[in-house]
C-alpha cells in the first residue's frame, strides 16, 4: 500500500492585508482603527516595540482625547473588544535623546552624565542601525542589550489600567477607513464607490484604472472589489486572474504618501501607483500600454475628457481642420494604429465611470465619449439618506432619564402635574401666611404631604429596574437632521468590444445555428423563428402562414419571368 504524496500548496510571495483577511484578533506591524465614537475613528499602526523612541515605559502609545492606550493592550485583543485606558505618565514623551547622545535637558552646572538622570547609549557604528536614534534608559529603568545592533532598549513594563476612558478596536476595511482616513482631497464616500463598482462590474479578477487617486478611499475599495488570491512563488496557476488595480496620481507628494499607506496596509501586490499626467500622458506602464488591458475605468479628474483620447482600442489624433468649434480640435480614429497600444482588454467590453462635481464638465465629458464611439451614456446623481429607528418614551415618568420626551403624555397627566404645582404654592404661600402671624385656612392638609422634585426623580430613577424599556414606548422611524447635499455627477458609457469578419466566423463555428431553405438559398433561422414555423405548419398560425406565402410569391416572380424570356 502505497502513501500517497501530500498536496501542493502554494506560497504567497507576501504577507495577507489586514483589509482582505483581518482575522479574529489584532496583530503586530498592521493596521487597527481605534473607534472613539460615532464620527471620530483614528487609524494606527500596531507596534510592539516604540520604533521612535518617544520616552513611554510601556512602548508604543497612542493618545486620544479620552485615554492613553498602549499598543502592547491592543495586539492579540479580538476585533470589536472595548480595551480601557491605561494611566501613562504622558510627561515622559519627547525624552528621546539625539544624535549626538543628549536626552534630557542637564541642569545648569552639571558635567558629563551626572545629574541628568538618564544614561545615553553610545551611537551605533557600521553594520547596525543607520537611523541615528539613541535609546535612552531612565535612572532605575531596567534596560536589555540587543547583541543584533549592540544597543541599549528599556524594557517595557505593564501598563496599569486606569479609571475612566475606553475605545473600541475595529479591523479596517474600506468603509471605516474612507471615515478615518487624512483627508488631502476631496474623497469618493462608500455609498458613491459602492454604487460605481457595481455599475462598472468590478469583481474578484478585474483589472481595474483609477485616474486621481487622490486620498485613497475609492482604491481600497477597488482593491477589495477585484481580490482574487495573492500571487504565489510558482506563478500563475491556470487561467485565474489574480486581480488589479491600476492607479494614477498627478501631485508628487499625494503620490508619496499614497505609496507609503499601501505598502503599510499590504496592497502593493493589488495596487499599482503611478505618478502621471494621463491626460498628457496617457495611461501606459513603461512603455507597455498593453501590460495593463483593463476592463473597468474610473476617472476622477478635473478634465475626464482630455484623458478619454487616451482609452481607445485605436491611437486618436488631433484634426488639424481649421473649421473646428471652440472647444477644442475633434479627435478622430487613428486607423494605422494596431490595438496593442491600448491600455483596454480587447476581448471584452469596457465600462467607464466619470466623477464630476459640475455639470458642464458632464456635458464636455458626454460630448467626447459620443464622438469617441461610447454607447449607453447615462448620467446619475446620488444622495444618501441616513433613517434612525429608535423607541421613543413620552411621559411625566421619563422626567431625569437621557433620550427620552419627559412631557406629559395625556391630558390627565398635564392636569395632575398642574394641581400638584398650585398645591405646592399653596403650600408656600401658607408658610409665609404663618410668618406674618395669620395662618391661612384654606390650604387642605393634603396639599402639604406633597413630595419634592429630588424625591420624584428618585422614585423614577428607582422604578427603572422592573421595567423593560426595549418594550415601552412608540416605535419611530426619522432621518438624519443634516442633510448631505450634492457631491459629484457620476457619469457611466460602454465601449463595445471591437467584433471582425473573423470573429463572426470563430463564433459561428463555434456556437452552429440550424439553417432553413429561404427560397433557393440556404439562411439561418432563430429558435423563436422556427417555433412559428412550426406552429404555422400544424395549421395554428394562420398570420404566418400567409407572410410565407407572400415571401415565396415574391420571390418565384422573377425567376417565372426569367424563365419566359429564355
Amino acid at each position: 500500500m502505497t502513501t500517497p504524496a501530500p498536496p501542493v500548496t502554494s506560497t504567497p510571495i507576501c504577507s495577507s492585508s489586514p483589509f482582505l483577511s483581518a482575522g479574529s484578533v489584532a496583530q503586530a506591524n498592521s493596521l487597527a482603527i481605534l473607534h472613539l465614537k460615532r464620527d471620530l475613528l483614528i487609524p494606527t499602526i500596531l507596534r510592539d516595540h516604540d520604533d521612535s523612541n518617544e520616552g513611554y515605559s510601556e512602548g508604543k502609545v497612542t493618545n486620544t482625547r479620552f485615554g492613553s492606550f498602549p499598543h502592547s493592550t491592543l495586539i492579540g485583543v479580538a476585533w470589536g473588544s472595548q480595551v480601557r485606558a491605561s494611566a501613562v505618565d504622558t510627561g515622559s514623551r519627547g525624552r528621546r535623546g539625539d544624535a549626538v547622545g543628549n536626552g534630557k535637558k542637564r541642569k545648569r552646572g552639571s558635567e558629563g552624565t551626572e545629574g541628568r538622570g538618564e544614561v545615553d547609549a553610545q551611537r551605533p557604528t557600521d553594520g547596525q542601525d543607520k537611523s541615528g536614534d539613541v535609546a535612552v534608559v531612565k535612572a532605575g529603568q531596567e534596560s536589555s542589550l540587543d547583541t543584533a545592533s549592540g544597543i541599549v532598549a528599556p524594557i517595557q513594563k505593564a501598563a496599569v489600567m486606569a479609571s475612566t476612558g475606553f475605545v473600541h478596536l475595529l479591523p479596517p476595511t474600506p468603509e471605516i477607513w474612507t471615515s478615518s482616513l487624512p483627508h488631502r482631497t476631496q474623497v469618493v464616500y462608500t455609498p458613491d464607490y459602492s454604487y460605481i463598482l457595481h455599475r462598472i462590474r468590478a469583481r474578484p479578477g478585474s483589472v481595474l484604472i483609477e485616474a486621481g487617486a487622490g486620498s485613497g478611499s475609492f482604491t481600497h475599495a477597488a482593491a477589495r472589489a477585484v481580490f482574487n488570491g495573492y500571487p504565489t512563488q510558482e506563478g500563475p496557476s491556470g487561467r485565474r486572474s489574480r486581480g488589479k488595480v491600476w492607479s494614477y496620481e498627478f501631485h508628487e507628494q499625494r503620490f508619496h504618501k499614497l505609496t507609503e499607506e499601501i505598502r503599510e496596509h499590504g496592497l502593493e501586490v493589488i495596487v499599482e501607483i503611478t505618478h502621471k499626467d494621463v491626460c498628457q500622458d496617457g495611461f501606459g506602464i513603461e512603455a507597455t500600454p498593453s501590460a495593463v488591458n483593463a476592463t473597468a475605468i474610473f476617472l476622477d479628474l478635473p478634465a475626464p475628457w482630455l484623458a478619454l483620447k487616451h482609452l481607445t482600442r485605436t491611437s486618436i489624433t488631433s484634426d488639424p481642420a481649421p473649421n473646428v468649434s471652440s472647444a477644442g480640435n475633434s479627435p478622430r480614429r487613428n486607423e494605422a494604429s494596431s490595438e496593442s497600444d491600448s491600455v483596454l482588454d480587447p476581448k471584452s467590453a469596457i465600462y467607464l465611470c466619470t466623477f464630476s462635481p459640475c455639470i458642464e464638465q458632464v456635458q464636455r465629458t458626454i460630448t467626447t465619449l459620443r464622438k469617441l464611439g461610447w454607447h449607453d451614456i447615462e448620467t446619475v446623481e446620488l444622495s444618501a439618506k441616513r433613517l434612525e429607528t429608535k423607541r421613543e418614551r413620552v411621559g411625566l415618568q421619563e422626567e431625569g432619564l437621557r433620550g427620552v420626551n419627559a412631557s406629559p403624555a395625556s391630558v390627565d397627566e398635564a392636569v395632575a402635574r398642574l394641581r400638584e404645582v398650585e398645591g405646592r404654592s399653596r403650600v408656600f404661600h401658607n408658610e409665609d401666611g404663618e410668618a406674618a402671624g395669620t395662618p391661612n385656612t384654606s390650604v387642605p392638609p393634603a396639599a402639604t404631604a406633597q413630595v419634592s422634585k429630588q424625591q420624584r426623580l428618585g422614585n423614577i430613577r428607582d422604578a427603572l429596574e422592573g421595567r423593560k424599556l426595549y418594550k415601552e414606548g412608540r416605535l419611530v422611524h426619522r432621518m438624519e437632521p443634516e442633510l448631505k447635499m450634492h457631491t459629484s455627477y457620476l457619469v457611466f458609457a460602454i465601449l463595445p468590444r471591437e467584433w471582425s469578419t473573423e470573429d463572426e466566423s470563430a463564433a459561428r463555428e463555434r456556437w452552429p445555428g440550424k439553417s432553413v431553405m429561404v427560397g433557393r438559398e440556404l439562411a439561418p433561422m432563430s429558435k423563436r423563428q422556427m417555433k412559428k414555423a412550426a406552429k404555422a405548419k400544424a395549421g395554428g398560425n394562420k398570420e404566418f402562414e400567409m407572410q410565407q406565402q407572400e415571401q415565396e410569391g415574391s420571390r418565384s416572380e422573377p425567376f417565372e419571368a426569367e424563365t419566359e424570356n429564355i
